[in-house]
């Protein structure tokens, strides 16, 4: 029963950590404005194929964050500053919008793509990355990771291998049910719904990412006394 609870705690963590930075928000409206010239099966068989992306995208960076770390000499009191600067940086950008979503670079690339293909791939860039599994996403799922391998005594096994597979596809499921049903969804929340979400979200993001510098700060500084 024990395993039980902690699967049940981490899940719902992750997913509250993890759903303002992969909300579906913003491919969904790149996929409203960059995909308005696909037929209804291509437009269909791209956001599956997003779908898949965004799940990939996620569990490899989770099971290889550590690797990637260790390669390039990352300690991860660095990680999670760095991370929480991203992170709080792309709330900032949520909370007050200077732009529109489809002007963001990826967007516009795509959008000069369509213009000499008749049905351009939007899949991979932008709407996996960067619209749901940009670099906030990914910089929170390497922190999110250091955190748990440095307190994997406390958890079952099975439990840090199966949630992160789990919230990848809950995630997933999320993005694919919104893409699909985006006219809708707008439809009913209408513009300004959108926005006001998307600036909560923003708001939110900025709180985590500062938590995450001061995490951070704190364990540099905590280091730095045990060594003098």
């Amino acid at each position: 029963m024990e395993g039980i609870d902690q699967f049940f705690h981490l899940l719902s963590m992750g997913l509250m950590l993890m759903l303002p930075l992969a909300n579906p928000l913003t491919s969904m409206s790149l996929l409203l404005s960059l995909g308005s010239g696909l037929s209804h099966y291509e437009r269909s068989r791209q956001v599956r194929q997003a779908t898949i992306y965004v799940i990939a995208i996620m569990l490899v960076t989770y099971y290889g964050g550590s690797y990637i770390l260790s390669a390039f000499s990352i300690s991860l009191p660095g990680m999670r500053i760095a991370g929480g600067l991203i992170v709080a940086y792309i709330g900032f950008r949520m909370l007050f919008p200077s732009e529109p979503v489809a002007d963001i670079p990826e967007a516009s690339l795509a959008a000069q793509d369509a213009v000499h293909t008749k049905a351009p791939n939007i899949a991979f860039v932008p709407l996996a990355m960067p619209g749901t599994a940009g670099p906030g996403t990914i910089a929170m799922i390497m922190s999110a990771a250091s955190r748990i391998k440095a307190a994997e005594h406390h958890y079952e096994h099975w439990v840090l291998w199966v949630v992160p597979v789990v919230i990848a596809l809950l995630l997933g499921l999320l993005f694919y049910v919104c893409l699909q049903s985006a006219d809708k969804i707008v439809a009913f929340i209408g513009e300004d719904g959108v926005n006001a979400i998307s600036r909560i979200m923003g708001f939110l993001l900025v709180c985590m990412g500062v938590q995450f510098v001061i995490d951070g700060t704190i364990s540099v500084i905590s280091t730095h006394k045990l060594l003098t």
